[in-house]
């Protein structure tokens, strides 16, 4: 097993261990002279230097995050069989990372842009990862776009500067978008702090009982210090004057004893009515009505500690969808089933093929025991114990008993489409989204939306991405039409 980190005082030394004379000057030929290659001081803290980061995130780089506890405040067994979830009460350690989607890890936190809500609960069936947006919704619903989606949000081959040419051209062609890009720029589009702003799983997964009886769930988390968000005037003064200002808000107010919370609520639906619901209830670009399917409240979140390492803690904190604990599992929708084997490979280039090791990331509330072995940053853990199964050496062996429950598929191999359901188009929640909105948050998304399209420079692609609009609702795609003509004179 590693040797923990001895911070008491003591002679400075090497990374073998050995004391260090003068940390001050290097070893030089003479008085004034070149310095020698034989300074194995200046080397090994030269090279440590130029490797003290890892690869950012392709995505989600921004982040900050925070330990706290998950406490189950209703029962819910008769959905799940997860033990965390198992009795009113019950208390769960969790780690929570916040983050923007599409800066990197030098950018500013007041921006338009979503925010990752990446949830890992250390229960004592295993790690579970619940990762999701600050929106319910996405912009895309098959996996196979997102590398195309995630292009056209970072910089330009040729420019080197995010363009809107790339954004709108993608989004106007992608009318599946139009729902989550009213999300983004109406008045939710830029949240005041990581503490102000509600969280979603997003995705729909499968929770399954004792019994083997099957369900289909959504995760809400409502924040309990109530909404607030930035004018894009705003975020643009405290993007500049203060780029920490999301992560030093989240920072501050835990070291003051000031623990942000959320309550926890789900959406239910027996398996057996997703096949007649009125929209796919697997497409991620979608939401499922709350007087279809009410939200239930089971439990509360808080974040009560802060990392001690941002570095160790929070940049190489790894989160996978593929995660799951008995009583939870997948859906079929077609993002989640990409993200199910992407966020796994991204983790294993990024921070190494043994991040699972490292303490933010391994098991809090159990063990891992499996036959993977060696790799960079192996630390040599299990000792003489045999890594193959089965073994009868008293190694660990299989259950029998899956995670989740079957699902039954039929049909011809093929590069389908999501299924459309009797209500399914690609616009009519983004019509219902604004019809939702008050006069003035209708006038603060077209200001929004009308300032980012005017910069578009050819009108084929300003008016596709109008007319996406204008099919989700006739209003919103005539004012925002003015809007950007007026831009552009």
């Amino acid at each position: 097993m590693s040797e923990q980190f001895d911070n008491t005082a003591g002679p400075l030394t090497t990374e073998s261990g050995a004391p260090i004379s003068n940390n001050n000057q290097s070893e030089a030929a003479g008085v004034g002279g070149p310095v020698l290659v034989q300074d194995q001081v200046l080397l090994e803290k030269l090279a440590h230097f130029n490797r003290e980061r890892i690869p950012e995130r392709v995505v989600h780089a921004r982040g900050a995050g925070a330990y706290g506890t998950f406490t189950v405040t209703a029962d819910v067994t008769k959905y799940t069989k997860a033990k965390f979830l198992s009795q009113v009460g019950k208390e769960t350690e969790t780690f929570l990372r916040f983050s923007t989607v599409a800066g990197n890890l030098g950018s500013a936190d007041a921006v338009r842009d979503p925010r990752g809500f990446a949830l890992k609960f250390y229960t004592e069936e295993g790690n579970y990862d619940l990762v999701g947006n600050n929106t319910p919704v996405f912009f895309i619903r098959d996996a196979i776009k997102f590398p195309d989606f995630i292009h056209t949000q970072k910089r330009d081959p040729y420019t080197g500067s995010q363009e809107a040419d790339n954004v709108w051209d993608f989004w106007s062609l992608s009318p599946e978008s139009v729902h989550q890009v009213t999300w983004l720029f109406g008045d939710r589009g830029i949240p005041a702090s990581y503490r102000h702003m509600d969280g979603f799983g997003s995705h729909t997964y499968q929770w399954v009982n004792e019994a083997g009886e099957q369900f289909w769930v959504k995760y809400h988390f409502k924040t309990d210090q109530g909404i607030k968000n930035l004018t894009q005037d705003e975020a643009n003064r405290i993007a500049g004057e203060d780029p920490d200002s999301h992560q030093r808000d989240l920072r501050e107010a835990i070291e003051r004893g000031d623990y942000p919370s959320w309550t926890v609520q789900v959406q239910i639906m027996p398996a057996a009515e997703a096949a007649t619901y009125r929209y796919n209830p697997f497409d991620l670009t979608k939401v499922w009505l709350n007087g279809d399917y009410p939200r239930i409240t089971i439990g509360k979140l808080e974040l009560n500690r802060n990392p001690d390492n941002v570095f160790a803690e929070v940049e190489q904190s790894i989160f996978s969808p593929a995660h799951f604990v008995p009583g939870i599992g997948p859906s079929p929708d077609k993002m989640l089933q990409g993200r199910l084997f992407a966020y796994g490979d991204a983790h294993r280039y990024r921070v190494g093929i043994n991040a699972d090791h490292l303490p933010v990331n391994r098991p809090h509330a159990t063990v891992a025991r499996n036959g993977n072995r060696d790799g960079l940053g192996y630390d040599g853990r299990h000792g003489r114990q045999k890594n193959y199964e089965p073994n009868s050496f008293g190694g660990p062996y299989e259950t029998g008993q899956p995670l989740w429950g079957p699902v039954q598929v039929s049909g011809v191999t093929g590069e389908w489409e999501t299924p459309k359901h009797a209500e399914d188009d690609d616009f009519v929640q983004a019509g219902k989204l604004y019809n939702l909105m008050s006069e003035d948050e209708k006038d603060r998304l077209i200001a929004n939306l009308a300032g980012f399209i005017a910069k578009v420079s050819r009108e084929d692609i300003i008016e596709r991405a109008i007319g996406n609009f204008a099919k989700a609702d006739e209003n919103y795609g005539k004012r925002l039409a003015v809007a950007v003509a007026e831009l552009r004179r």
